[in-house]
């Protein structure tokens, strides 16, 4: 039996370096100075030095509700919902073991992916690391018998039931963070903050954060409970927290921000184009405007910009997309999800690189030349977000 175990674990280390050997190689060394304050490894376990490992952390939020995690998260929600076919469980829970390995502490999830079986995988692969990483989650979108209504339900005795069983499926007995997922419209700011505070007293929540929210509902909600981070959609391709404050009252309290998208639903990375086929049944980027297929031809200009930056600095468009996103502010920690190691791995490698601000300055002139092509919610969506 031992022999057996030593050949297997033999195995996945030959598997890990060969699958890796050809990026790692391809690669440059030394970390950024951009990011020379965050020096410190967060707990990576593997042994494979030719692997990619977060070196860097972060805080989010300040005083109590400071939160350290590292430099990237991870995305839950592809592995199940709304991003076409993706792998079994079994695969799925392996690539976040392996993020864990790779030093990533914050890992995102929500009530309506799925809904419910996205809190579901990420209980059962993350639950046992509960000690040295982080699962967070966001209530707000109602769910009925395990379906979304498209709904907002933010009442004081929804937000409990809501914590309680997000507690038994992410098999915690406290929620690191927990996101109101959309504002509702029925229930102030205010009222939720209140609930939330309570259920901090009660050791049920630790933080809580607020996504896709105006700079006044921030204000009336951190008032009454510190907010740790403000979740919101922001990459090369839209940057509206740039101009309606939300990124100017987050530094003025103190706030984390937490970009999700961070790769525009994977577009900037350079994989999709007007010829892509979604999945009917489980991917809603064919119901946006900006995924259409003209749209997609048209932005396509913007991601060969990315590609033309990156290919002089040994980037992939991905990592120019997330640098950009890292070296903004310090309190800055994006997500992008996965469900492919080679991407992963290109992830974490974009903390390696190191560039100046007159060249990121050039990059944001060169996209700002190109006009965005389509929304990037239909009507009702864009309807839930910005109060």
């Amino acid at each position: 039996m031992e022999e057996n175990n030593k050949m297997n674990i033999s195995r996945r280390g030959f598997l890990k370096t060969a699958a890796l050997a050809g990026a790692a190689l391809a690669m440059p060394s030394g970390l950024s100075n951009v990011f020379a304050s965050e020096q410190r490894t967060t707990g990576a376990t593997d042994n494979n030095s030719s692997a990619a490992h977060i070196k860097g952390h972060r805080v989010l939020g300040t005083g109590k509700a400071a939160f350290e995690v590292s430099a990237l998260g991870f995305g839950v929600m592809g592995m199940t919902y709304n991003r076409s076919q993706h792998p079994d469980k079994k695969q799925c829970i392996r690539l976040l073991h392996e993020a864990v390995d790779r030093g990533v502490t914050l890992f995102d999830t929500a009530i309506i992916y799925g809904p419910l079986n996205n809190e579901e995988l990420a209980g059962e692969a993350l639950s046992e690391f509960k000690n040295h990483i982080s699962v967070t989650t966001k209530f707000g979108h109602e769910v009925v018998n395990g379906k979304g209504t498209g709904r907002q339900d933010s009442r004081p005795a929804t937000v409990r039931r809501y914590c309680e069983e997000s507690l038994r499926r992410l098999k915690l007995d406290s929620l690191p963070m927990f996101y109101q997922h959309r504002a509702d419209p029925n229930t102030p700011a205010e009222e939720v903050a209140s609930t939330i505070a309570d259920l901090i007293k009660e050791g049920k929540v630790q933080r809580w954060g607020m996504c896709e929210v105006s700079a006044e509902t921030i204000r009336k909600a951190h008032a009454i409970c510190p907010l740790t981070a403000i979740q919101s959609e922001y990459h090369l391709m839209h940057r509206l927290v740039e101009e309606n404050g939300v990124l100017d009252v987050c530094r003025e309290l103190g706030i984390g921000f937490v970009p999700y998208s961070p790769i525009n639903r994977g577009f900037l990375g350079g994989s999709i184009n007007e010829y892509t086929v979604f999945d009917l049944n489980n991917d809603n980027r064919q119901t946006l405007p900006r995924f259409q297929p003209e749209a997609m031809r048209a932005n396509t200009r913007i991601v060969n910009v990315l590609q033309d930056f990156g290919r002089t600095r040994g980037m992939t468009s991905s990592q120019v997309a997330l640098g950009w996103l890292l070296q903004k502010a310090p309190w800055i920690v994006p997500i992008p999800g996965t469900t492919k190691l080679s991407h992963l791995e290109e992830n974490l490698r974009t903390m390696e690189f190191a560039l100046s601000s007159e060249e990121w300055k050039e990059l944001e002139a060169r996209v700002a030349a190109i006009p965005v092509v389509g929304d990037r919610y239909n009507a009702e969506q864009q309807r839930q977000v910005g109060r």
